[in-house]
């Protein structure tokens, strides 16, 4: 169950789980041994709506509320947590840092077509040497008359290789520390951009994670997003949503081997009785079913919050934590479940296990959103 919902919250979750049901879900291991997103699927997502779910409609968007993207990401990610990471990352933070921050004249060109889906957004700000500590990027920005030369490299980026559009951070003034970061709107196929290959994963193999080269790349005046010295900010400013994005990924994957593990436990016999009617097994499966409850109701407290335009970074990096720990029991607790089975790649909760450990790196990791609990926590009393 998910509350009270409104009847637009309603028709947005059952259309996004119909689709992960049918469209999804069916070519989840043929996408994987590809490695790639089919572009039909992305076509057919984008015609729903799930790829410019919060952006305004007069920005090309749905303007749906942050409880309805929530809840569609958790089907989708019930369907195939590698669909739900592409569209995670294109909605927040790349065209939610569009929204926010580019000018009218950029959000025309850029961000119109991308929440209506005509192309995929990719988001690079970790590089090789860095990835918590954002403030310690050393790809470079040196201006030009008619604009600046980037210098350097990303790396885990996700949708590198199938983006249309890529924002990427740059230094512009070393000597300003944390203010001398700016924000780049990058075209690849510009002289200059590179794509590396994708890297071996242990699961979410579909959506390609790859390494972005910037070798002398040429980048427009007109292509800086926002002040120069405002990147940082830029950056952490979709902070909330990005991490209501994944808490929900990793309450849709944990209800798929949550429901894997009901399924299996009906249907499975064990001294001449279904093993769900065994008390071990029911019991391990209400404990399932209540750590994967706990986790949605905080994922749409936050999002919630997020819609009522109240501050919810601590909610939400509460929601991230718990849900993506949350995540990795359950699904474990499936493959137990299913015994012998679970551990077969024929089972669909043997890729699940494997889809759902990034959630708890990705998008901030788990030592990361303790210390903003623990920020705001303290904070609080002091």
């Amino acid at each position: 169950m998910t509350g009270i919902l409104t009847e637009e919250q309603s028709l947005i979750q059952k259309t996004a789980r119909d689709f992960a049901r049918d469209r999804v879900a069916p070519g989840a291991l043929t996408r994987e041994a590809a490695g790639r997103i089919e572009d039909a699927l992305i076509r057919e997502m984008a015609e729903l709506g799930f790829l410019g779910m919060t952006v305004p409609e007069d920005q090309g968007g749905i303007g749906a509320d942050y409880v309805s993207y929530a809840l569609a990401l958790m089907e989708i990610a019930a369907g195939d947590g590698a669909v739900s990471t592409m569209m995670s990352v294109h909605n927040a933070p790349f065209c939610a840092i569009l929204s926010r921050f580019a000018s009218d004249a950029q959000q025309e060109r850029w961000l119109t077509p991308a929440a209506a889906g005509a192309f995929i957004g990719a988001f690079a700000l970790t590089e090789p040497h860095t990835g918590s500590d954002a403030a310690a990027i050393t790809c470079s920005a040196t201006r030009t008359d008619t604009g600046y030369v980037l210098n350097g490299s990303k790396q885990f980026i996700t949708s590198a290789q199938i983006a249309g559009g890529v924002i990427a951070f740059a230094v512009t003034d070393h000597n300003a520390g944390k203010k001398g970061i700016s924000a780049f709107y990058i075209e690849p196929g510009t002289p200059g951009f590179s794509v590396g290959a994708p890297e071996k994963k242990l699961g979410q193999k579909a959506s390609d994670t790859c390494t972005l080269s910037f070798d002398n790349l040429e980048v427009p005046a007109f292509n800086r997003i926002g002040e120069e010295g405002q990147g940082l900010a830029i950056a952490l400013s979709s902070l909330e949503t990005g991490r209501i994005g994944i808490a929900s990924q990793s309450v849709g994957m944990a209800q798929a081997a949550l429901d894997a593990a009901v399924a299996y436990a009906q249907d499975r016999v064990a001294f001449g009785k279904p093993i769900a009617q065994h008390q071990a097994v029911a019991f391990r499966l209400a404990d399932m079913d209540m750590q994967v409850e706990a986790a949605r109701q905080l994922v749409l407290s936050a999002a919630r919050l997020k819609d009522s335009g109240a501050p919810c970074l601590r909610e939400a990096s509460i929601a991230k934590l718990f849900a993506s720990q949350m995540a990795e029991r359950v699904v474990s607790d499936a493959i137990q479940t299913l015994g012998g089975y679970g551990y077969l790649a024929d089972f669909p909760v043997e890729k699940i296990y494997r889809d759902v450990r990034v959630c708890q790196i990705y998008e901030g990791t788990s030592d990361v959103q303790r210390i903003n609990i623990s920020r705001a926590l303290l904070a609080g009393r002091s």
